[in-house]
């Protein structure tokens, strides 16, 4: 019986190829997952102490080498705990994708009705919180809510963070096409650099992005601005067009469906 890897043009030109492909791909992937953390911090600290390791290395310099060769178990140990909650999201990330997997189109979400509720609850500064559900379930944050299982529309969603309504304070989520909650308390950001200007609903949003890989689309109730969190970033006071855009993208709805707007 005859193996692939006995045919002298594949062991010796294309398996070294696909093993080269296969391992720059792992590693983008895995350098990108990286980037929409804070621990890219992380992978520099370190790409810096390999390279001062290896400088001690090539120039035996035996008290550094010694020193390293300490402390690297304490080091090892003292990032793992400090740097726990970035760890956390990278293994969350890396279970949330399945890095072999074709992205699939979504059913339209109803983008123009939620944002056309958007541009009147940020005329009037009332504060809102929308989320976007993707692969990852929000079983927790629904249950914490109040269901609702009704289609989207703008009507709705604003009579929802009307104000002094029991519901406003909380976020509404969509899933599967369906406006399935309301009233429902996201996760506070670990991000100890937020900016101090951003409320409780900014750091709840950009907690649910770091968790998850669902989209939050806020209304700040102080500067009625727009802004979008997700994969664990918060890009603030943003046009609904732009809103728009990003949405129709990270949501894999098609280009044909852009005009496509959802019931007032």
């Amino acid at each position: 019986m005859i193996f692939l890897k006995d045919i002298p043009v594949f062991s010796n030109l294309i398996l070294p190829v696909l093993d080269i492909l296969l391992l720059a791909y792992l590693l983008f992937k895995v350098y990108d997952i990286l980037e929409e953390t804070r621990a890219i911090q992380l992978l520099r600290g370190a790409v810096i102490l390999a390279l001062v390791y290896a400088l001690a290395w090539f120039f035996q310099l035996s008290t550094l080498l010694w020193i390293l060769e300490k402390i690297a178990p304490g080091l090892f140990i003292g990032v793992a705990i400090v740097f726990q909650p970035e760890l956390r999201s990278i293994f969350a990330r890396i279970g949330q994708r399945e890095l072999f997997r074709r992205k699939t189109r979504q059913e339209p979400l109803h983008v123009e009705a939620v944002i056309n509720a958007a541009e009147v609850l940020a005329g009037e500064k009332r504060g809102a919180m929308i989320v976007f559900s993707r692969e990852v379930g929000l079983k927790n944050v629904i249950e914490m809510g109040v269901a609702i299982n009704a289609e989207p529309s703008s009507a709705l969603i604003i009579s929802i963070f009307g104000f002094d309504g029991p519901l406003h304070d909380g976020a509404v989520v969509i899933q599967k096409g369906r406006l399935v909650a309301a009233g429902c308390w996201l996760p506070l950001s670990s991000q100890s650099d937020i900016s101090r200007s951003f409320g409780t609903r900014h750091r709840a949003a950009l907690g649910l992005a770091e968790e998850t890989d669902a989209i939050v689309l806020i209304v700040s109730e102080e500067t009625g601005a727009l802004s979008l969190a997700y994969d664990g970033s918060i890009f603030y006071d943003i046009s609904s067009e732009e809103i728009k855009l990003r949405l129709h993208e990270l949501l894999g709805i098609r280009s044909g469906n852009l005009n496509e707007g959802g019931p007032f």
